[in-house]
């Protein structure tokens, strides 16, 4: 097959279809500005399969019954961009509410719940370490995208994606690489051994994760329609201790969305003790 399907048109109805199909599988709405990033992430997919069409591979998708190819399809189709301590302030807050809450025969825990590669869940264990040492607390991770998830569990990056994480925390948790791994960063295992990671995805029954302290849940909703966002975020909540607190990014905002939370600051939320 030739480097032509990399400028094969994408039509109308089958940017539909695949558009359809993620919605349906991670309620993920693609805008008709979408069309270029479809064919950049789905045309490898094309070449792997010698076919020259889309709807040739929609029809691969659909009928691939071991569920790989769709677990393709969700990889390639969800962004995942982010870096360690982003928002810091959300850091700072979390500290804070930890040395508050924490107590020695309840497990402290945190959700990263679109945790992409690990950083953010990193971040927060870092400040788990430093706030609470070696108590009782957890970090739990969580995407719908299995090779971010991978990455997460490598927990190796590079040190453009480390350049916010405190020279004292880069010390302290991190190894840099040398030689061949010159520009890498490697977490220890002293902060992998506390965070744990899984696929999950969000819109479907989460029976077997538990109740944390706090939910980090931060620029992702952008991608969602309102009834989506309205189940993402009830469902999450339903996970939320009471008196628990819920994050969100800096540019979004949970009012129209939940009248369950309480905004206690600027994209931070918290479920009132009744």
């Amino acid at each position: 097959m030739t480097d032509s399907v990399l400028r094969i048109n994408i039509t109308d109805d089958e940017f539909a279809k695949f558009s359809d199909l993620i919605y349906k599988l991670a309620g993920i709405n693609l805008s008709d500005g979408k069309k270029a990033l479809v064919v950049s992430r789905l045309s490898k997919r094309l070449r792997e399969y010698e076919t020259e069409s889309f709807s040739d591979y929609y029809k691969i998708v659909k009928n691939d019954k071991s569920g790989k190819e769709i677990q393709v399809l969700i990889d390639l189709l969800t962004t995942n961009e982010t870096y360690f301590f982003r928002e810091n302030k959300h850091f700072d807050f979390l500290k804070n509410i930890a040395k508050e809450a924490y107590k020695p025969s309840v497990q402290f825990r945190v959700w990263s719940a679109a945790s992409s590669s690990g950083e953010e869940a990193y971040s927060i264990a870092m400040e788990m370490y430093e706030t609470l040492g070696k108590g009782n607390w957890e970090v739990y991770g969580t995407d719908i995208n299995q090779t971010v998830i991978n990455s997460a569990l490598d927990g190796v990056y590079s040190l453009e994606r480390c350049r916010y994480i405190p020279k004292e925390y880069l010390e302290k948790y991190c190894l840099k690489g040398v030689r061949s791994h010159a520009g890498s960063v490697m977490v220890k295992k002293i902060l992998k051994q506390r965070v744990l990671f899984e696929r999950k995805n969000l819109l479907e029954d989460l029976p077997n994760v538990g109740f944390f302290d706090a939910i980090f849940l931060r620029n992702i909703m952008i991608y969602f329609d309102m009834d989506t966002k309205i189940k993402l975020v009830d469902r999450l909540t339903d996970r939320l201790k009471l008196g628990g607190y819920f994050f969100v990014g800096h540019s979004e905002s949970l009012g129209s969305i939940s009248k369950r939370l309480t905004l206690i600051q600027p994209s931070i939320y918290q479920l009132q003790r009744k």
